[in-house]
This record gives C-alpha cells, structure tokens and sequence, in this order.
C-alpha cells in the first residue's frame, strides 16, 4: 500500500510542478512589447485552464478523465 502513496506522491509533485511552469510561461505572454493579442484571447486561454481546473477536481471527486485539446480561436486568420 505505501508503494502506491510514494508513487502518486512522486507523481503528483513533479506533474503539479510542471502545470505550474507551463502556467507561469504563459504569463510570459502578457508582455505586450514582444506579443500582440486580444482580451478575446486571453479569456480563451484563462477559460480553458479553468475548466480544465474543474475536470481536475472532478476526476478527483468522481474518478472521471476527459481530455481536449486546446486551439486557440482566432477569427483574424480566417478560421
């Protein structure tokens, strides 16, 4: 039984770890000197991570998994 604790425990720290850094690079993004986006975009993108958030909780709560993948809609290249 401990073996299934220190490997969810492993995982779990290097796995929140690495959402953490993916989420602080995004936050790279906010410099407007280097990227040009719209409050369009950072609401998909801030949309998408919370609902992601409550399929984490929700899996937790319910042992459920679902997985999208996400694309940001950008209506100015004509898709």
């Amino acid at each position: 039984m401990r073996d299934k604790r220190e490997r969810f425990v492993a995982l779990a720290e290097a796995r929140t770890e690495k959402a953490l850094k993916s989420i602080r690079l995004l936050s790279n993004l906010a410099n407007r000197a280097n990227y040009e986006y719209s409050d369009d975009d950072v609401n998909q993108i801030v949309r998408a991570i919370e609902a992601e958030v409550r399929n984490l909780k929700s899996a937790f709560s319910s042992q459920g998994s679902s997985s999208k993948t996400f694309k940001l809609d950008d209506r100015r290249r004509g898709n």
